[in-house]
């Protein structure tokens, strides 16, 4: 009971102070999510998020890195969402445990400048983009620049780093397609285009 009047009474009023507007039945739980960076962050409605979990925005991005979350997502505990330019999750998104959605690297590909503590550079830092209905299973990883299709899957423990087309289930490092899911999009139409021929 305390555990769940802190989180309601604290940690939720705490983290909406951090979001743009004002979304309705939000869910937290084990405590609020670490925010890091620049962030600006918009979330739909009924949506489910892990405190055990890491929103980071690029430091010194202009404008503010963008993080928007549709209605109805679910983000897992140990989730790593690094926003470079912005990551979108649309309706109905499902990130599982230990997800880790890397839009910026924090290090150069060049030895010396690593070395030297220098940041990215502006061709690392990228917009990943998920797709209403996509799940995202435990321990996958989306490397930058990559969209995910409506309906996707990434399997567990999979690392992303091409475009996946929507119905897609993809999995291995790299991912690739293991096959096609179902659309009940079209599936639904097929019927009742059946059904107005006969």
């Amino acid at each position: 009971m305390w555990q769940l009047l802190i989180q309601r009474i604290y940690f939720t009023p705490l983290f909406l102070s951090q979001v743009s507007n004002r979304p309705k039945r939000l869910y937290l739980y084990s405590g609020m999510p670490q925010i890091l960076g620049q962030l600006q962050i918009t979330l739909g409605n009924d949506c489910r998020i892990s405190g055990i979990s890491t929103l980071a925005g690029h430091i010194g991005a202009h404008p503010p890195a963008q993080l928007t979350i549709g209605h109805n997502v679910d983000i897992g505990w140990q989730n790593h969402l690094a926003i470079g330019h912005a990551i979108i999750l649309e309706d109905n998104v499902r990130l599982a445990g230990r997800v880790s959605l890397v839009g910026f690297p924090g290090h150069p590909l060049d030895p010396t400048a690593r070395a030297a503590g220098e940041g990215e550079t502006a061709n690392q830092i990228s917009t990943i983009h998920i797709g209403k209905d996509a799940w995202i299973c435990s321990g996958a990883t989306i490397v930058g620049h990559v969209t995910i299709g409506e309906g996707s899957i990434v399997a567990t423990e999979s690392v992303v780093t091409k475009d996946v087309p929507p119905f897609t289930l993809v999995g291995g490092n790299p991912a690739k397609v293991l096959r096609q899911l179902s659309n009940p999009h079209s599936a639904l139409s097929d019927t009742k285009d059946e059904k107005e021929t006969a």
